[in-house]
């Protein structure tokens, strides 16, 4: 664990610090810190940075109630710039964006990048708008029961495919379930947010059994 010691704060006392979504991994805002506000972050479990501006401590979301709870600190090689990983109650940026991020300087044509979250938000914009000729569009336009029926023959092909130890199949049938179950859980309200934190849960529980069993279930 890094000391506080150990982090080269610049001449001005200040330390960059990169907030990310613990959640979707996305880039939310980048802030200042000082030695200061880094301790109250720490002992709060808040985000609190130091305003370059108006030269004051400020805690994120004393004002606007979107306080970012800390998941972790980690500072980079250089021990210079820290990336703040958190749980958000609400946007991250004053304009009322869930990122600060959003103002597009340049895009590849060849490289795409691709996420669960931005294929859900793609899945929720074509059930809003039901765009003619598409498949997302046919599923929502047939319901629910049309799309568990998609669910479970997704299932099915994974089966088969894993049964028949072809791990190029496998991919391509994981993918197709993927797909539907997001189909699924858009149709339900059911967020990527909502099965990361029940697996997040999963995962505590599952610790801490194999803590016990490692213990003999003392203490």
């Amino acid at each position: 664990m890094v000391n506080i010691d150990e982090l080269k704060f610049d001449v001005n006392g200040l330390i960059p610090a990169v907030v990310a979504d613990s959640i979707s991994g996305k880039v939310l805002m980048l802030a200042y810190m000082n030695r200061e506000s880094l301790e109250i972050s720490m002992k709060k479990k808040l985000t609190c940075f130091y305003s370059r501006s108006r030269k004051e401590l400020w805690l994120k979301g004393e004002t606007s109630g979107n306080y970012q709870h800390i998941v972790s600190i980690t500072a980079d090689c250089d021990k210079d710039t820290l990336l703040v990983l958190v749980e958000k109650d609400g946007p991250a940026c004053h304009t009322g964006n869930e990122t600060c991020f959003f103002e597009p300087v340049f895009r590849s044509d060849e490289l795409h990048e691709f996420s669960l979250n931005g294929l859900y938000d793609l899945l929720t914009d074509r059930k809003e708008k039901l765009p003619e000729g598409s498949y997302t569009t046919y599923l929502f336009q047939k319901g629910r029961d049309k799309i568990l029926k998609k669910v479970g023959e997704e299932s099915t092909e994974v089966i088969i495919a894993g049964k028949a130890d072809d791990k190029a199949e496998t991919i391509y049938e994981l993918a197709d379930l993927a797909y539907h179950a997001l189909v699924l859980m858009v149709d339900m309200g059911i967020t990527v947010e909502d099965v990361h934190r029940e697996l997040a849960s999963r995962h505590v529980i599952d610790h801490k059994v194999k803590q016990e069993k490692m213990t003999g279930g003392k203490g």
